[in-house]
């Protein structure tokens, strides 16, 4: 019976295009799979990405979506002084989506909070919390649909 599992397995190798042997062979790897630590990053396994500067805003992520900015500031006080705490919500369901932002007094405190709840669990789930960056500068919407006045000229 194992000899037939075989057979059959040999055959079927050579009726699979080259592609489809190379992707599912496990004898050797696979030159256009990167490993997974190397997918991920560096060596620590988190995500390669651009460091904020320190300062006294965090960026958290990873939040419960019935967390509130009260159980946020509650945590996050547990590090230092938190001069502010927010959630920010869905404006229909009023849910958290997902992050939210805590600044504190200085940034000895900021950095004792990272230190602290990075990967911690709140409600239910693990937080990500890092430096907060800066908006990226936007430009002024342009409408090219509008005259010199000011006034839309669509539909007269």
């Amino acid at each position: 019976m194992a000899l037939r599992a075989v057979a059959t397995a040999a055959m079927a190798a050579r009726a699979a295009p080259w592609g489809m042997r190379r992707l599912c062979s496990t004898t050797s790897p696979s030159s256009f799979m990167p490993s997974p630590i190397a997918a991920m990053g560096n060596s620590e396994g988190t995500p390669l990405r651009e460091q904020a500067p320190p300062s006294t805003n965090l960026f958290v992520s990873g939040l419960n979506k019935r967390t509130s900015t009260e159980k946020v500031r509650e945590a996050f006080s547990q590090f230092g002084e938190v001069v502010d705490a927010r959630v920010v919500t869905d404006r229909v369901s009023g849910y958290s989506k997902g992050f939210g932002f805590v600044r504190y007094a200085t940034i000895e405190d900021a950095a004792k909070g990272i230190a602290g709840m990075d990967g911690k669990f709140l409600d239910g789930w693990v937080i990500f919390a890092e430096y907060a960056r800066s908006r990226p500068e936007r430009s002024p919407p342009q409408n090219n649909r509008s005259n010199s006045t000011g006034y839309n000229s669509y539909g007269r």
